[in-house]
């Protein structure tokens, strides 16, 4: 059975989606878990046990393997809670109705679902009908996961490094692997090889003889190269990608990995041109790997293709599905306001709410050296500037996950702890530079902050946990959709709102989802400009040249894309071609500065 929504929630931080599945998948609505930190995961399977009256038995960090075995515990528990919860609405009566027609509401227009209970229901209520068509067309949302490949610290037992299955990503994969989970492992963050060779020792990530998995894998990427590379090396695993997600490079929330000014559009319409290629090519790999490994090749093996990254009208959502060919689109940033489906505490909450554009950009925080969309003024910043001036930068790093810096440890240390930032500072000022450039280099060092930490205390406080070694500073990622939503909403609210039912942004100035990027790509731009400007070498002039000829290519297609359009972005079409036209002009403003940097230089 066809996905019954056209969206899904991805996942957000490492504790906003954390127990997202639990609110919406009785809804069909898939959403993602991050399995970043498994205390946190601990923390709230202890919660719901008690919740929910389920025998709990700690699983203390003296035991072996026990990152996997939370992990695969907290998944374990998250599917059975839904699994009992979709049961009790399937037991059709008269006080179940309430929750079926919720669900139903719920659905798109279009949905032939939708249309046929209407037809079943318009001359009132056969219950024994109704359970035999609930039974038959009503499904769960997904309970998908999210591994970021790269945040794969080794681990050691008394000083000693544990074997490459020990590492974080392999063990959250482990422990996924091991689940009851039906369901997807959503792969971020770029090819870890190893990782990706340690997949293949699951057999829940192949399919049996009908071509059905009971763990598929979704890759996440910026372009339609890396989806090549990163398909082709998991293909001569005989490992199956079910989905790409492409996410557009900076216009999305949490980390930005900035592509070289590809812009979505043109990423999108590359994947529609060579779907077909791109299917042909890894199934050929895939299948001379299951006929070295004596496996029956399934002949019926698909690819879905979905997007996310800034989309926030109706409109924008139906274009990308219909332009594109798309499965679903991905809705982050506005799910932030819904506290139905996400985990937000109450202060963020209404931080979130009062959020304008300027409190919302990209900064340099994350220990990851990756350019992170941030809320100015987050309490998880506000405690790492109260130690700043205190003389003593840098975090206690509770948690290591991305104690991944190997300059002055074998086995690591993060970026935002003090110990790093101490040693950091220290060699710093050994090299006698001049006091505004040492300010300079010391804000670097000083600026990063635990998001680690900070991503994940947000559910802590919302369930009133204890916070003892985390502390309660919160970091939050919105993308820059935040600025145009203003009210905190309910599940049905945002349903509504992306199929076109209601309309949840007030505001009349949001620019449409392809110019907000462009504009982002063009301010990232300037800024990478900015820090070439005293030394820029070949290299340097390459990369800037080649970012500029991307984005002009790009403004070029979407040109040709508004001007030809006659179905959609009617009522902004003119502002559109407007924004465009001030783009190409900035663009070769910058061009003309980067070829007079590269004579001086």
């Amino acid at each position: 059975m066809n996905k019954l929504h056209a969206f899904h929630i991805p996942v957000m931080g490492i504790g906003f989606t954390i127990d997202s599945p639990l609110k919406v998948a009785q809804y069909g609505i898939d959403s993602v878990i991050s399995l970043v930190d498994d205390i946190l995961l601990e923390k709230l399977r202890k919660m719901y046990s008690d919740t929910f009256a389920v025998p709990y038995q700690e699983i203390t960090n003296k035991m072996d393997d026990y990152r996997a075995k939370r992990i695969t515990s907290y998944l374990d528990l998250i599917h059975d809670l839904i699994e009992k919860k979709f049961e009790a609405l399937k037991q059709v009566s008269a006080e179940k109705m309430d929750a079926i027609y919720t669900y139903v509401n719920m659905l798109p227009e279009n949905s032939s679902i939708k249309a046929d209970f209407k037809r079943i229901t318009s001359n009132g209520h056969n219950f024994t009908e109704i359970k035999n068509w609930v039974n038959k067309n009503l499904k769960l949302g997904s309970i998908d996961v999210n591994i970021m490949t790269k945040v794969d610290k080794d681990n050691y037992l008394k000083n000693e490094k544990l074997p490459v299955e020990y590492n974080d990503a392999h063990a959250a994969l482990r422990g996924f692997a091991n689940s009851k989970l039906n369901s997807s492992v959503v792969l971020s963050a770029g090819l870890n090889p190893r990782l990706y060779s340690y997949m293949s020792q699951f057999e829940d990530f192949y399919p049996n003889e009908n071509g059905v998995f009971k763990k598929k894998i979704i890759l996440k990427v910026s372009d339609y190269r890396s989806a090549l590379i990163q398909g082709k090396f998991l293909a001569k695993k005989g490992l199956w990608i079910s989905e790409f997600r492409i996410e557009s490079g900076l216009n999305c929330g949490g980390h930005a990995f900035a592509t070289d000014g590809y812009l979505l559009g043109p990423v999108l319409a590359e994947f529609r041109e060579k779907r077909e290629e791109l299917k042909t090519t890894l199934q050929e790999l895939v299948q001379q790997e299951f006929l070295n490994q004596n496996r029956i090749f399934p002949e019926n093996l698909s690819i879905k293709i979905s997007a996310q990254g800034g989309v926030g009208t109706h409109e924008e959502h139906e274009f990308l599905i219909k332009e594109y060919h798309l499965d679903s689109v991905g809705w982050g940033t506005p799910f932030l306001l819904v506290p139905e489906a996400t985990t937000v505490d109450e202060k963020t909450l209404n931080r979130l709410v009062d959020a304008k554009e300027e409190d919302l950009y990209l900064s340099n925080i994350s220990p990851l050296g990756v350019p992170f969309n941030n809320l100015r003024n987050n309490t998880k910043d506000t405690e790492r500037d109260v130690l700043i001036n205190k003389g003593r930068p840098g975090s206690s790093c509770p948690k290591k996950f991305v104690a991944l810096n190997k300059e002055f440890k074998e086995n690591g240390i993060c970026t935002a702890s003090r110990e790093y930032q101490h040693l950091k500072i220290k060699e710093l000022g050994a090299m006698g530079l001049p006091s505004n450039d040492y300010e300079i280099k010391y804000h670097e060092i000083v600026e990063k902050s635990c998001t680690c930490v900070g991503l994940g205390t947000s559910a802590l406080l919302a369930y009133n946990l204890d916070t003892k070694i985390e502390g309660e500073g919160v970091s939050i990622c919105p993308g820059p959709n935040m600025a145009y939503y203003s009210k905190i909403m309910s599940l049905k609210n945002i349903t509504d709102h992306i199929y076109g039912r209601d309309d949840m942004i007030t505001r009349t100035d949001r620019p449409n989802v392809f110019i907000k990027e462009l504009y982002i790509y063009i301010d990232y731009l300037k800024n990478k400009l900015e820090s070439f400007k005293f030394s820029m070498n070949k290299k340097d002039e390459k990369h800037l040249l080649t970012f500029t000829n991307n984005l002009n290519e790009g403004i070029s297609y979407y040109k040709h894309l508004f001007q030809e359009s006659k179905n959609a972005f009617q009522d902004v079409k003119e502002v559109v071609l407007k924004e465009l036209d001030k783009g190409e002009k900035i663009l070769n403003t910058i061009n003309s500065e980067i070829e007079n940097m590269a004579v001086l230089n």
